[in-house]
């Protein structure tokens, strides 16, 4: 069975964005650290030592992470969804991922501050979407679109 792992592109900061990462989640690790090493032509020049590549896991799923430059950067179009348990797993992923120059958004959405995308996403919230009374669900849509991180005694309130 193949593996399939997210890669992400970093200018020059992978390290440092793969222990954030690693230290906010359980079940997370660096597996291996790939340095530049001699005779790797010109891509390599003046980088001998530094790092390439890295394999890590978050939660038991592997992802890798490269420093490839300015040339690309994270947008919108791929994040990452935490599904919480409770407002307290909510609260506690919010803050880690927005601390040190991260940027709420709307409807639980976030940015770290490696312009990563993230979905800080109660399971409740889903529920409570999809309750079969559609104005419940409605009143909860509405709520939650007003949101920058969900509150999930909110969300119950306008359920109700």
């Amino acid at each position: 069975m193949r593996n399939i792992a997210p890669c992400l592109w970093f200018d020059d900061n992978a390290e440092e964005a793969v222990n954030h990462y690693t230290s906010i989640f359980e079940n997370s690790k660096i597996e291996n650290v790939l340095r530049w090493g001699e005779g790797w032509g010109e891509h390599g020049a003046g980088k001998k030592g530094k790092v390439l590549a890295i394999d890590f896991t978050i939660e038991g799923r592997p992802f890798k992470a490269i420093n490839g430059g300015p040339l690309f950067k994270f947008n919108e179009a791929v994040s990452f969804s935490v599904e919480c348990k409770d407002q307290a797993e909510v609260d506690t992923f919010w803050d880690k991922l927005t601390a040190d120059g991260g940027t709420p958004s709307q409807c639980g959405w976030l940015k770290d501050r490696f312009g990563l995308s993230w979905q800080i996403v109660p399971g409740r919230l889903m529920t409570l979407m999809a309750d079969p009374d559609a104005n419940k669900a409605a009143r909860v849509t509405q709520a939650m679109l007003k949101m920058q991180k969900i509150d999930i005694a909110a969300l119950e309130k306008a359920a109700a």
